[in-house]
């Protein structure tokens, strides 16, 4: 099958840490109307849950492995296939070894990422501040009892950092697919960051902004904040530049001690 995707559409994937610039990266690529940066994309999560239907009785009992795997292989040509724009950032954790695995066997072409890497002390500290100042973000909802334990929670093996931090490491594995952006890089010199990002994916440089950027929205969504915390996602004014966070000199001694040590 010949999907609208394939023919005229490019697809691109981000890989990145929360709190490492990702809504920052959405607001300025979607400034080109050839673009849709996503917000967190569910397509690699169907992707996931589809191929553990292999686990299921129901699958065993009739192991029609072909007709599963012809879903599995245009989960991203059917998601992508009304969108308008012509060229898709997909954010997700692409690059875990599992996940790559499986992009691999069902992406039935070669694919390109997009890595953005932010120092994890700055990560925990942009964490820190957002929970302090929003009393209804996450962390603040369960018995975590100070900064330790709520720092500690985030970095758990099952969260999103752990597993972005697992699709970054990977990502090294396969340097020749992807383009690595350094946050501080981006924020410092914007422009220049990122016309290397269009002669990696391959296209004519747009004339971005870097100043006041607009909230993320894609094809009229835009981020529902209260499911995870108010401001999440939200972009401040004034033009884009690095900030010091005085929280870098709050984290808790035993969270910096154990994962000061990873670095890109």
């Amino acid at each position: 099958m010949t999907s609208e995707l394939k023919k005229n559409k490019k697809l691109f994937f981000l890989v990145a840490m929360p709190r490492s610039g990702n809504t920052l990266f959405a607001s300025i690529m979607n400034q080109n109307p050839e673009i849709a940066a996503t917000p967190n994309s569910i397509t690699l999560e169907i992707m996931k849950d589809l191929f553990l239907l292999k686990e299921t009785d129901v699958f065993q009992n009739y192991p029609d492995h072909k007709s599963l795997d012809n879903v599995l292989d245009s989960v991203y040509d059917t998601y992508y296939k009304d969108w308008p724009q012509r060229i898709i950032i997909d954010r997700g954790p692409v690059m875990t070894p599992g996940n790559f695995s499986l992009m691999q066997k069902h992406f039935k072409r070669p694919f390109k990422c997009i890595v953005l890497l932010r120092n994890l002390m700055d990560v925990l500290a942009s964490y820190m501040q957002w929970y302090t100042e929003n009393p209804d973000a996450f962390p603040n909802r369960y018995n975590c009892k100070n900064d330790e334990e709520k720092l500690g929670m985030i970095m758990n093996n099952k969260g999103a950092v752990a597993k972005d931090l697992e699709a970054i490491k990977n990502s090294y594995n396969y340097s020749d697919m992807c383009h690595f952006v350094k946050y501080d890089d981006l924020v410092a010199q914007p422009e220049q960051e990122l016309k290397k990002i269009y002669q990696f994916m391959g296209e004519p440089y747009f004339n971005h902004r870097f100043d006041n950027l607009d909230q993320v929205k894609v094809n009229g969504l835009s981020y529902d904040d209260k499911i995870v915390g108010s401001n999440m996602h939200k972009l401040f004014d004034g033009p884009v530049r690095k900030v010091y966070n005085p929280y870098i000199e709050k984290i808790p001694e035993r969270i910096r001690q154990k994962y000061e040590h990873i670095r890109f």
